[in-house]
């Protein structure tokens, strides 16, 4: 991976870009090992870091945060275009992160009866997961999703599990073709846009820096409105059932 480097001045060394990062200096020089970090500028013996550097390691931590696999992170720092600014890496990190309010938590199987009040059979667990609630990890343990709860509920009412597979599957169909449409209107018409213009013109950092704010309060905003065109639909199909009587 290759990516145009900031101007030389305002160089960092490896422990005062982890500082600034606020990751360890072996988590920052692990992560360049893994080629996640554009190569040092060098100055004789010594390797240097600059804003571009920073701006991997703040997206290589936000999508870690987010319940990214590092294997996952690979993949989406190699599809970056070679002439990616720290802007650019910036407004990544608010497409792929401000969609949740807050991170996935880890928690193994005694974690989580102790928060459901009981044992949970392998069953439990397996639904648990087809909700969205949890996320399998490669360690055999798990991520907890923010509607943890929600499942927990859902597991102790009286209704089969076959329906609330049905029910989660019917709503993970029909979320991911909004979410895939939704991605793609705000990538061509807000994104791309911004990026022709700030490549044309130029582009302070205040206002990248409001760009990013402006697409993360746009996906808040969007979340809001998905919940409210469902009551909507949902009451839309009432009505049309009362009138069919």
């Amino acid at each position: 991976m290759t990516a145009a480097l900031e101007p030389l001045d305002g160089l960092m060394t490896v422990d005062e870009l982890a500082t600034a990062a606020g990751l360890t200096v072996r988590n920052t020089r692990y992560y360049s090992g893994l080629g996640l970090l554009p190569p040092p500028v060098r100055r004789g013996r010594m390797a240097y870091y600059d804003r571009m550097h920073l701006a991997h390691l703040e997206l290589v931590r936000a999508l870690q945060e987010h319940g990214f696999t590092l294997q996952a992170i690979e993949r989406v720092v190699s599809r970056l275009p070679e002439d990616a600014t720290t802007e650019d890496l910036a407004l990544q990190r608010a497409m792929m992160t401000s969609w949740t309010t807050s991170a996935p938590v880890p928690v193994d199987r005694a974690a989580l009866e102790r928060r459901a009040g009981r044992p949970l059979v392998d069953d439990e667990l397996t639904l648990l997961v087809v909700m969205g609630a949890l996320q399998e990890t490669d360690e055999g343990t798990y991520l907890a999703a923010p509607n943890l709860e929600t499942g927990l509920e859902l597991l102790d009412l009286d209704v089969s599990a076959e329906s609330l597979g049905a029910a989660s599957e019917a709503i993970g169909r029909h979320m991911e073709a909004l979410a895939e449409e939704l991605t793609t209107i705000l990538r061509t018409q807000v994104l791309q846009p911004y990026r022709r213009a700030a490549r044309a013109s130029g582009q302070s950092p205040e206002q990248a820096a409001q760009m990013e704010h402006t697409v993360s309060r746009l996906r808040q905003l969007t979340l809001e409105a998905v919940v409210t065109g469902f009551q909507r639909a949902a009451n839309a199909v009432i009505a049309r059932s009362l009138t069919r009587g």
